[in-house]
């Protein structure tokens, strides 16, 4: 079984020198650019601060101590061996990657004068335990990803943001392993969104990669302040939003230390934390709405997705300020509608199973067109009858082949070939893998 990959980013590490506040946060050499982009003071003087959301935040967990972060950590979870309520950085790097994350979307003025986006709302740690940490779970990470998963949707996270990924098994021919699926369809029917990394290999072949791969997941990339496209930022058909990737300051696990670096991790993080910034203005509406107005107001959209970009350059401001209809497309849900309710109807089944079969894909992966859903006839009960007629039907058959031998009826010897009954196959599944070391440049 494959590890769980965690991008660290191509982080240089180099302590910056503090600097006055300045109107454009963070260090002067690398501002936090998409605050004046998107006029993210302005959105904070209108209330839209993050304030209500809570966003799970699954990675190597979050030093809660440190004076920017105090007050929006609220205890989560450990899933490695040492335990504990994820308020602990398990990073082995003095970088720490869950508190960098944790930065970008929530920190207060502090260290370098670097902000997180929406400073109002809190994170809800959740550690799990991978190469790059102290307890690496090697074979175990996969599991324990979507154990965490659903540990955020079951302990209110209302935006799940997921800094990682992993190259997809290459024998999985559909878009997500099946479990892997089942679990985000789980999420999302609980009322959250799910935001992982799009991937940091754009300049290796942009490999396929998991959970962003996943239907119902906001996939993003990275653009840098002019609005182009690093060369590392993988680019896949099913992208969906790209956001600030390059030369993005945050703060270190250690007091005192802020770094700066590139990756897919920093544009999750930030999406997390804007989408946390919408829905604080906007507390009545869904989060199939909520991820509407974000399509709905990119800039350069696009009317299809572009694998560099998805749909467009998320603008926070935009999607605050401008008017969307309440029932704007949101194509990302609408992909995962339908094994969401096909997941609700397997678990309404009586007898049903933890995990529903894979449903086949009617093209390759990356292309979300969905297969119909299974006939009443070959799924949940239906196929038990069909199983069951079957083996009658073969039964009848040999006795009375039986009672004519035994009576030697002068009749002819007929060759029987029993119905054939379809096999369900379940997909093999393989967890994200592993986690990978620092690479160059731009890991997640």
């Amino acid at each position: 079984m494959r590890a769980l990959l965690v991008g660290l980013t191509a982080v240089l590490l180099v302590g910056l020198t503090a600097t006055p506040a300045l109107a454009t946060p963070g260090p002067s050499d690398h501002p936090e650019w998409w605050f004046d982009a998107w006029n993210v003071p302005g959105l904070w003087a209108e209330g839209a601060r993050g304030q209500g959301i809570v966003i799970g935040e699954i990675d190597t967990g979050v030093n809660a101590s440190l004076p920017e972060l105090a007050g929006n950590v609220q205890p989560g979870t450990d899933f490695g061996s040492f335990g504990g309520d994820g308020r602990t950085d398990r990073d082995v790097d003095d970088f720490g990657h869950g508190t960098a994350m944790a930065s970008l979307m929530v920190a207060h003025n502090g260290e370098d004068n670097i902000l997180g986006i929406a400073p109002d709302a809190r994170i809800l740690p959740i550690a799990v335990p991978i190469t790059g940490t102290t307890d690496d779970a090697g074979g175990n990470a996969s599991d324990l990803l979507l154990q965490a998963i659903r540990w955020a949707a079951d302990h209110g996270a209302k935006i799940i943001s997921m800094s990682l990924g992993a190259p997809r098994d290459p024998g999985i021919s559909r878009s997500c392993p099946a479990q892997e699926q089942t679990t985000i369809d789980y999420a999302l029917s609980k009322g959250a969104i799910v935001v992982a990394s799009g991937g940091n290999s754009g300049d290796a072949g942009s490999p396929v990669e998991e959970p962003s791969v996943c239907l119902g997941v906001v996939s993003v990339g990275a653009v840098d302040s002019s609005g182009a496209v690093p060369v590392w930022s993988s680019k896949h058909p099913y992208l969906t939003v790209s956001a600030p990737g390059v030369n993005v300051p945050s703060i270190g696990q250690i007091a005192g230390q802020a770094f700066f670096g590139d990756g897919t991790s920093q544009a999750a993080a930030i999406t997390s934390g804007g989408l946390a910034v919408i829905w604080s203005k906007y507390p009545q509406l869904t989060a199939r709405q909520v991820v509407a107005r974000l399509l709905a107001t990119v800039d350069g959209k696009q009317t299809t997705r572009d694998s560099a970009v998805g749909y467009g350059r998320i603008n926070i401001g935009a999607a605050v300020n401008n008017t969307v209809p309440a029932d704007a497309p949101n194509p990302v849900f609408a992909s995962a509608d339908p094994f969401v309710a096909q997941d609700a109807a397997v678990k309404a089944a009586p007898g049903a199973p933890s995990v529903r079969p894979a449903t086949a894909r009617s093209k390759p992966p990356g292309d979300f067109a969905v297969a119909p859903l299974p006939s009443p006839l070959l799924s949940g009960p239906g196929l038990v009858g069909v199983v069951l007629a079957a083996l009658g039907l073969v039964c009848l058959v040999l006795l009375v082949v039986g009672a004519l031998r035994r009576r030697r009826a002068a009749v002819a010897p007929v060759d029987f070939d029993p119905p054939t009954v379809p096999l369900l196959v379940g997909v093999g599944v393989s967890a994200p893998d592993e986690v990978a070391e620092p690479a160059e440049p731009g890991d997640e």
